[in-house]
């Protein structure tokens, strides 16, 4: 019996982790939909706790890209079209990993790929964002979500090679 349950916790938890990671992506992708909206709030919320006295910088790229969004949606609609299509992105990937939430062994590749994408996010931070004319602290911010995304995948990935070997011993010889 308790060989049992202990081969019930590795699956636990890299059933946690690839929840936290798919609900992360969908909300990623969710939220790129409103973007004009969201970022009203966000000036208004960095108003509200006086962010262009503290970081008049950060506050002012925040205030930059809500006028763009403004402007653009107005007079260019069409372009948040592509916004729409990262968001689809985002929730595609995101059902894609129902696959090793189902069985993580037999798709553990599916994990070993989101940490490349992962891994894809900083040269793409780093590289496109100057180009594009993001500040450094902003595309830092960008960078994060590859980081932090990594960690509940590495974690899944160690679990895995737990589970993969208790199944192992437990085989019948």
């Amino acid at each position: 019996m308790a060989s049992i349950d202990l081969s019930l916790r590795p699956l636990r938890r890299i059933r946690l982790w690839l929840v936290v990671f798919i609900v992360g992506l969908a909300l990623s992708g969710i939220t790129a939909f409103p973007l004009q909206g969201e970022t009203a709030l966000l000036v208004r919320a960095c108003e509200a706790f006086t962010l262009p006295q503290h970081l008049p910088a950060l506050y002012a790229w925040v205030v930059r890209v809500h006028d763009a969004l403004v402007v653009t949606n107005a007079r260019y609609p069409f372009l948040a079209y592509g916004t729409d299509w990262l968001a689809f992105g985002h929730l595609v990937i995101a059902l894609a990993f129902v696959g090793p939430l189902l069985d993580p062994v037999r798709n553990k590749w599916f994990i070993h790929f989101g940490l490349i994408a992962c891994a894809g996010v900083l040269p793409l931070a780093l590289i496109a964002g100057p180009i594009r004319g993001v500040p450094l602290y902003w595309r830092f911010i960008d960078c994060s979500f590859g980081v932090f995304g990594c960690i509940p995948l590495l974690l899944c990935a160690r679990d895995i090679r737990r589970l993969e070997r208790q199944t192992a011993t437990q085989a019948p010889a």
